[in-house]
């Protein structure tokens, strides 16, 4: 049994995802960030830079804070989204960096010029708002060569690009101006597992289709 610590965001969702595609049974437990819930005592414990996710593995007593970290422990200990060799885990592996060196960074500031705060900073909102498209004109190439970002096979890589992608809304992104990311976001979109775990902690907004 896996205890999940988090919330219905870009990072929060990875991790779901991975939890309902591997089938592993775990307790979700709402860490409310609008409310302040990252800063508790419990939480901070798991998660000392207090941002979500967090997991705590009961059958190993295994506790992990950062979603890149999580995904990776999530793979290994399941044998599952991650190609068994080297080339392959190593390609998953600079994916999944991209994303959390690149994706989640660029897109969340994004958000947060254009989406929440527009018309506070014109500067910020351009040089996030052109940085967004470059990423996005990266992963269209991508995908245009290979069906998932890491190859032919969905990966974990996949699971922590996807939910940053749809928020695509947010970031003032049409989907149609990169048809590849389209197609593999909505092939992702329609996965029962990532339907499901869109809903956990209480989210009942649809996934955003272009």
């Amino acid at each position: 049994m896996i205890d999940l610590y988090s919330w219905m965001t870009g990072n929060g969702r990875k991790v779901t995802i991975a939890l309902e595609e591997m089938g592993l049974p775990y307790n979700a437990h709402p860490i409310n960030i609008g409310k302040g819930d990252q800063f508790g005592e419990e939480f901070t414990k798991l998660s000392p830079n207090n941002k979500i996710p967090a997991i705590a593995d009961r059958e190993s007593g295994q506790t992990l804070f950062e979603s890149g970290a999580i995904l990776l422990y999530l793979a290994q200990k399941t044998g599952q989204f991650m190609p068994k060799d080297e080339a392959g885990k190593w390609n998953v592996m600079q994916w999944l960096m991209w994303q959390m060196g690149g994706v989640g960074p660029m897109f969340g500031q994004a958000m947060h010029f254009l989406h929440y705060n527009p018309g506070k900073s014109d500067y910020s909102a351009e040089r996030y708002g052109t940085e967004v498209k470059r990423l996005y004109g990266v992963l269209d190439r991508r995908l245009a060569e290979v069906p998932f970002v890491a190859g032919e096979a969905y990966t974990i890589a996949d699971m922590a690009i996807w939910p940053w992608v749809s928020r695509h809304p947010m970031q003032k992104i049409d989907l149609n101006d990169f048809p590849n990311v389209k197609r593999w976001y909505v092939e992702i979109a329609e996965r029962p597992a990532v339907g499901r775990a869109w809903l956990v902690y209480g989210d009942t907004s649809p996934i955003p289709m272009p």
